[in-house]
């Protein structure tokens, strides 16, 4: 199953009216494991943002964060999605937008989520896991932030 989202970016014209600068399907539909693909929708190199600096980097990431910035990411995990155990150095903001995922720890705890919830990760080692029978599609906003000292552990 493929991810078609339609982005809608708006912005400035030269005389600081409100315009329409992007509509389109997003392009950048890429896939980092079996059975799960995402799509950057909009992010920016620095925090805090600025909105003369209007650049469409949508297309160059390639990490799950931006140092010093934000993403703005849909992401598509199928039914059985290949496990993918990681920590992000973000703190990531999350909206379950269709089906339902569970969310595991790295201590083993569970977390089950369906559509309409939020999920605030600060940084923790966790997994996705599908183990339903339909596609579970998750809003993430992942701004880059420094992890507590206590932490240790693979970044990605």
């Amino acid at each position: 199953m493929s991810l078609t989202i339609r982005r809608v970016v708006t912005g400035h014209d030269k005389n600081g009216k409100a315009v329409v600068k992007i509509d389109e399907i997003s392009k950048t539909v890429i896939s980092t494991r079996a059975n799960q693909n995402s799509t950057v929708i909009w992010a920016t190199r620095k925090w805090p943002i600025d909105l003369n600096e209007e650049i469409d980097m949508s297309a160059e990431v390639k990490k799950t964060t931006v140092d010093n910035g934000t993403v703005f990411r849909i992401v598509r995990f199928g039914p059985g999605v290949a496990p993918r155990n990681h920590r992000t150095e973000s703190i990531d903001y999350a909206v379950v937008m269709a089906g339902e995922i569970d969310m595991e720890l790295d201590d083993g705890v569970v977390v089950h989520l369906k559509q309409g919830d939020a999920l605030v990760q600060g940084g923790t080692i966790h997994n996705w896991k599908n183990n339903g029978k339909v596609d579970c599609v998750i809003a993430f906003v992942l701004i880059h932030a420094r992890l507590p000292k206590s932490v240790s552990g693979a970044v990605g």
